[in-house]
C-alpha cells in the first residue's frame, strides 16, 4: 500500500504543477485584458483668430490704387504676418478690382531691418509682369503701401528677385534703391506722376 502511494506521488505533483501553471496563465490574461483602455481625448479647436489687413489693388480701370479690407489668419510672429499679407496681395482682390501682381509670382522671403523690408520674389514677378509705366508703379506701390499701412514700422521696401536686388521690373521704375510708401497713387489723377527714382524722372 505504501508503495502504491509513492508511485502516485509524482503524478499528483505533476498535476499540481500543471494547475499552478494554468492558474498563472489565466490570471495573466485577466490582468492584461480586464484593465480598461483610456478613451482618446477629442481635440476641441475653437475658431481661428483672424487679423484684419488692408490690401491695395488696382482700380477697375487700372489707373490708381484702391484699398480692400481683408481678413487673414492671425500669426504668432511678425515675419509670418508680413508673409501672409503679401501672399494675400499676390492672390489678388476678391471684388472687381484689378490684380497688380502676376498670378504665378511666388513670395520667397521677407526680412525687415531698420524700417526696410526686403521682399524676395521668384523670377515670375519679372517674367510674368505685363510691363508699362502705370502697371509697374501700381505693382511697386501696392506692395509699399500695403506693408506701410498694416505695419507702420515698415517705412520702405526693397524688391529682390531670387535673393538678388534688381534694377527694374520692365524698364520704367528704378528699383536700385528702396521705395517708400506713396499714397498719392490711391487717388485718380490726370496722368500718374512719375515716381521718385523712376526712369522717366532720372532722364529729365
Amino acid at each position: 500500500m505504501q508503495k502504491k502511494r509513492l508511485q502516485h506521488r509524482p503524478i499528483l505533483l505533476a498535476f499540481l504543477i500543471l494547475l499552478l501553471v494554468l492558474g498563472a496563465l489565466v490570471a495573466r490574461k485577466y490582468l492584461f485584458t480586464s484593465a480598461p483602455r483610456p478613451l482618446p481625448v477629442a481635440e476641441v479647436s475653437g475658431p481661428k483668430a483672424l487679423r484684419e489687413v488692408v490690401l491695395y489693388f488696382g482700380s477697375a480701370d487700372g489707373s490708381h490704387l484702391v484699398p480692400e479690407g481683408r481678413e487673414i489668419e492671425d500669426c504668432l510672429e511678425e515675419r509670418a504676418c508680413l508673409m501672409e499679407t503679401v501672399r494675400a496681395l499676390i492672390a489678388g482682390p476678391v471684388g472687381d478690382l484689378t490684380p497688380v501682381f502676376p498670378s504665378h509670382a511666388v513670395l520667397l522671403d521677407i526680412v525687415e531691418e531698420g524700417g526696410t523690408a526686403q521682399v524676395d520674389f521668384s523670377g515670375d514677378l519679372v517674367t510674368g509682369h505685363p510691363g508699362g509705366s502705370i502697371s509697374e508703379l501700381l505693382t511697386i506701390y501696392s506692395l509699399a503701401n500695403t506693408l506701410s499701412e498694416n505695419f507702420p514700422y515698415v517705412r520702405q521696401v526693397q524688391i529682390l528677385v531670387d535673393g538678388a536686388p534688381i534694377e527694374t521690373l520692365k524698364g520704367h521704375v528704378d528699383l536700385r534703391e528702396p521705395v517708400k510708401a506713396d499714397f498719392t497713387y490711391g487717388r485718380p489723377s490726370q496722368g500718374t506722376p512719375p515716381a521718385a527714382g523712376s526712369r522717366e524722372e532720372t532722364q529729365r
